[in-house]
Formats: C-alpha cells, structure tokens, sequence
C-alpha cells in the first residue's frame, strides 16, 4: 500500500514510499554496483524496455528472498556465468510504486510479484522469474537458471 500526501498547494497528492531511504540504499547499491541503472519513474521504464537489444529488468524489494536470493543470484549470473545483455535496469517495489506497476505491465499477464527478474528483447518478454523461483534457492541456483533461460 501506498502511503499519500497532500502537497504544499494542497491540490494534489504524491505516492510516498513505504520506506525510508536510507534503510534501502544498501539493497539498492548492491544492484547499482553490478551495472544497473535504476527506473524512477513511468517514463523512465518505458524509455529503457523499449530500446532495441536485451534487457535485464530486476523488481528489487527488502525481503528476504530478495536479500538471499534473487540480488546475489542476479549479480552472480552476470559476473561469473557471464551472462551479456545491452541494459541492466531496476525498480524498486515499495519505492516507486508507478514505475514498478509500469514495468510489470511488460510482463504480460504474470501476476505481480516481489522480487522478480525479467529479461525481455526488444522490448518483448522471453523469460521471467517471480518470488516463488527465489524461495529456498541458492544465488547459485538462480543464476544457473538465469543461464539456462538463454540458451
């Protein structure tokens, strides 16, 4: 849930993130140091899943499958299984709502899901993981996965 605020003007309101930013810095650096750039906004998302090429878009979000599994796994997949792709990108679910509803509007139908890793080409999607294929899982795991769903 998004938490609103009435701005100065008192005329509109602004989503709010649930959480303060200095406690996700950290889950948000750990991408960052990887190479991804991180979406804002709705804007933002649709700038960069429709760029020609391949696309690796991260749901970041503070749980804990997130933390064990689905940010290690990720950065595992590209820095030992060497895994390319043309643009890394994040959102981060929780943060900036809208962006995040925006990019899993390319995800065709999944159901939302927090943590996620998609990768799309062309802006089309060809694979994609969700909360349950980061649960019990090893980074390990995950970046085989990752791996397999490119050949």
């Amino acid at each position: 849930m998004v938490t609103k605020r009435v701005n100065f003007k008192g005329t509109q309101e602004t989503p709010v993130a649930n959480y303060p930013e200095y406690m996700v810095a950290p889950m948000r650096d750990e991408l960052s140091e990887a190479g991804f750039r991180h979406l804002m906004t709705p804007a933002d998302v649709d700038e960069a899943l429709q760029r020609p090429g391949s696309t690796l878009l991260v749901v970041n979000s503070v749980c804990g499958c997130a933390a064990a599994g689905a940010r290690p796994g990720v950065v595992k997949a590209l820095r030992e299984k060497g895994l390319r792709f043309d643009h890394l990108v994040t959102v981060f679910a929780g943060m900036e709502t809208e962006a995040t509803k925006r990019a899993r509007e390319y995800f065709e139908g999944a159901p939302p899901s927090s943590p996620q890793a998609a990768i799309l080409r062309d802006g089309r999607l060809v694979h994609l993981m969700g909360r349950m294929s980061f649960l019990d899982r090893t980074p390990e795991m995950i970046a085989e996965e990752l791996a397999a769903s490119l050949s």
